[in-house]
């Protein structure tokens, strides 16, 4: 009889059926080659990833007002719930700032514009303007303005994440006032929305290789690797620089919450290439918060740090509008000084606050940038267009791990971490369950201990012969 196990072509179709991370990664391998070798058809499948992208973002805000909501009521204390915005506040500016001050001195250091000698005048900087819609960032009481709601509705139609929050925070405040006796049916109806919000989460993910594979398709097919050799050494700096502030986040993470990043990255692989393949975070937030609660983070510090984070704390965007500046400086022959490399940082601490969600936002800040400079053209931001979108994987997956470590911080800070718990689910002792799968689960009888000696009782006969039934 043979013992031969199954052949290695059934074993990879076994694995890729199984595993979402073997399925992204080879439509991410996939989409590369369609993009390279048919680049009409790698535009013509971009709709995939829109497609993919849409159904998950009208997913987030209820999602972020359930889990608020049942986050404040079950901690019962809002002060708490103050303090860890707080906190996160506070974690967010200082690495924000230590990204921005990381990237100014390796933009001193490589020098990645030297010897272009562009011409300003040979810019089109009407291209910037169709990039950004002619938008404008807002200023600082815009943006603090903006983050209150106008309109409940409007809140999530707008898909606001901070107007969300807001209504979310007063929603759980007054669940707290009112009491539970007064409000009994209110907070069972959101904890179960965010479960089914959840089980609508799962159903989206399942197109997800479908997603990588047209976004990446479009992005080689539309821009293809001729940047490489334009702007080689800008890239490559960007990339380097982001490599060593997550090596620094993570050296952090490490003394400050005995948690490893590296860790954390093999458990959300997944989302990780998922972020990376379709170039947005706010694909895969939904299951990071998933993550993060099963790796034993508080559900008020999820709720509200990692949304928060998404507006508030964009390193990635952060290393990137730094050495972009100094960039096109040097392209354009001029000298920073001192003072004006911290001016640069100064200004772009404020307008990073105010990108999320804005078209062409990076655009728009590197402009102010140069406006409040004064000595550099504003046609010269027109250089980065044909590699910003290169750089999208560079931010987000900063951006994104910048976040999901800022949680795990402030839960520590807020003594809201299960150390034992953490351990467990990032060495892999416990496995990562989807609560939509975590719910169709049957709850296993009880069984008393002394059963397996106990004669089984036959239970008395109804008036019709049958047993009676029982009642769950």
């Amino acid at each position: 009889m043979s013992t031969r196990g199954p052949s290695p072509l059934r074993r990879l179709a076994r694995g890729l059926r199984k595993s979402m991370f073997a399925q992204v990664l080879g439509a991410l391998v996939l989409g590369v080659v369609v993009g390279g070798v048919w680049p009409h058809a790698g535009s013509a499948v971009q709709p995939l990833g829109d497609g993919f992208v849409r159904l998950i973002k009208a997913m987030i805000a209820p999602l972020v007002f359930c889990v608020v909501v049942t986050g404040i009521a079950k901690a019962g204390d809002l002060k708490s719930f103050g303090r860890i915005g707080l906190k996160a506040l506070i974690w967010f500016e200082a690495a924000t700032t230590v990204a921005l001050v990381i990237g100014i001195v390796a933009g001193n250091l490589v020098r990645p514009g030297d010897g272009m000698n562009v011409d300003p005048a040979s810019l089109d900087a009407s291209a910037v303007d169709a990039k950004t819609g002619g938008g404008e960032l807002p200023s600082t009481s815009e943006f603090l303005l903006h983050s209150l709601p106008d309109s409940a509705v409007g809140a999530f139609a707008e898909n606001s994440l901070l107007q969300v929050l807001v209504l979310a925070c007063l929603v759980g405040a007054a669940l707290l006032h009112l009491g539970h006796t007064k409000v009994p049916a209110i907070l069972p109806a959101v904890d179960q929305a965010q479960h089914v919000i959840f089980a609508i989460v799962g159903f989206v993910m399942r197109l997800a290789p479908l997603a990588v594979f047209g976004a990446t398709a479009h992005l080689v097919g539309e821009y293809g690797l001729g940047a490489l050799s334009t702007y080689g050494k800008l890239i490559g700096v960007c990339y380097a620089v982001a490599l060593l502030f997550l090596l620094i986040l993570g050296a952090a993470l490490k003394l400050f919450t005995g948690v490893s990043l590296w860790k954390f990255v093999r458990y959300t692989r997944e989302e990780l290439v998922l972020a990376l393949g379709t170039g947005s975070s706010e694909t895969v937030m939904p299951r990071m918060m998933q993550k993060l609660r099963q790796a034993g983070c508080r559900d008020d510090s999820v709720g509200l740090v990692l949304p928060t984070g998404y507006s508030f704390n964009l390193d990635g965007a952060s290393i990137y509008l730094s050495i972009a500046t100094l960039f096109i400086a040097q392209a354009v022959g001029v000298d920073l000084t001192l003072g004006q490399q911290i001016t640069v940082v100064l200004v772009l601490m404020l307008t990073s606050k105010g990108m999320a969600g804005v078209p062409g936002s990076a655009f728009l800040a590197l402009s102010a940038t140069a406006s409040a400079l004064g000595v550099i053209p504003a046609g010269a931001v027109a250089l980065l267009l044909g590699v910003d979108r290169i750089m999208d994987t560079m931010r987000v997956a900063t951006n994104l791990l910048g976040n999901c470590v800022a949680v795990f911080a402030v839960s520590k800070w807020e003594k809201a971490l299960d150390h034992e718990r953490a351990r467990k689910v990032l060495d892999g002792e416990i496995a990562f369950v989807a609560e939509e799968e975590e719910e169709r689960r049957p709850e296993p009888e009880p069984v008393s201990a002394s059963a397996s000696d106990q004669e089984p009782v036959p239970a008395p006969a109804a008036a019709d012969g049958h047993p009676p039934k029982q009642l769950s």
